[in-house]
């Protein structure tokens, strides 16, 4: 058994060497519709795996706004979006400060298994 990214994965599904049991983010994935989330199992349970870019944070607006707008200009291209989409990824371009919330939101959400979990670091 593995918990692993769709992207990964897909290419042995397809082929029948591995039997996806379900998808671990909350909507099924367009890659693999047949697949349940495990939410439908679980009830709430949801774990995406994501991907961005970052920068020091003492990197000029100007830059940050730049790299923004060419980073979204290629998450956006058909192009990419149909080579992505084959492999199970969609993007999802966001300006920085809604991905400056999102990183906010992951970590409180994850900060709140941790400490559900009663993790500590060793």
């Amino acid at each position: 058994m593995v918990f692993g990214t769709i992207a990964s994965c897909i290419q042995y599904i397809r082929s029948g060497m591995l039997h996806a049991l379900a998808v671990t983010s909350a909507t099924r994935s367009d890659a693999l519709p047949d697949v349940p989330t495990l939410g439908e199992f679980v009830p709430g349970y949801e774990a995406s795996q994501w991907y961005g870019v970052g920068a020091p944070k003492d990197t000029p607006a100007e830059i940050i706004d730049k790299l923004n707008k060419e980073i979204n200009a290629v998450a956006a291209d058909p192009n990419v979006i149909s080579r992505l989409a084959g492999l199970g990824v969609h993007p999802t371009p966001m300006t920085s400060a809604a991905f400056a919330k999102f990183i906010a939101d992951e970590t409180e959400k994850w900060g709140k298994v941790i400490r559900s979990a009663e993790i500590t670091a060793e």
